[in-house]
């Protein structure tokens, strides 16, 4: 069994905890469980499976199941300045726990999302700009962590695509079980296709 779910902001990616929400809140299937994970202040896809091999397929970085994530930063870089960006993220920026590189990074115009629960502020977001990342590889809070490390702190992230699952089609909070196929697909080699999406 595969579910492709959309996690709202401020749900932990976990099953249980005494005091904030988290999948428990929103997938009652028993015996599923998460392959990856979301930080409890990200949004969007998460795949949950009752299978160890596709969990490990998804979440394991030898996979090399692509992912993707749009990025709400602070900041407007003009073309000569995403240009560096883009370079910078491509050929891969040093991280405390080692090289941290994307597969592709694109400007993306502004996405039509759902509003979040805690909303960027009006001053911040006059200022922001979106961006497409491209990653195969999944470290904790590692989006967040490259763009800081080029200039460009997040101010709202969204995970829209793993290997050929996106969010179409979901609201916040919203679960849908994927046909066998999608399964298949996954288990049969790593998917890295180009996600569609809002782009300039």
């Amino acid at each position: 069994m595969l579910i492709r779910f959309y996690k709202p902001y401020g749900v932990l990616s976990q099953f249980r905890d005494p005091s904030r929400p988290t999948l428990g809140d929103y997938i009652k299937q028993p015996g599923v469980y998460p392959a990856g994970r979301l930080d409890m202040d990200s949004e969007g896809l998460m795949l949950l499976t009752d299978e160890g091999a596709l969990q490990a397929r998804i979440s394991q970085p030898q996979s090399k199941t692509l992912k993707v994530y749009w990025a709400q930063v602070e900041g407007q870089p003009d073309p000569a300045e995403f240009d560096s960006v883009r370079s910078a993220l491509l050929e891969g920026v040093e991280l405390k726990d080692g090289l941290a590189r994307a597969v592709d990074v694109r400007r993306l115009n502004p996405p039509d999302l759902a509003k979040r629960q805690l909303p960027v502020t009006p001053h911040r977001a006059a200022r922001s700009s979106w961006l497409e990342v491209h990653l195969v590889s999944g470290r904790n809070r590692q989006v967040r962590r490259m763009l800081a490390a080029v200039g460009l702190p997040v101010l709202r992230l969204l995970r829209y695509q793993i290997g050929p699952v996106s969010l179409d089609g979901l609201e916040p909070g919203e679960s849908e079980t994927l046909p066998p196929g999608v399964r298949d697909q996954i288990l049969s080699s790593p998917t890295r296709r180009r996600a569609r999406g809002p782009r300039r």
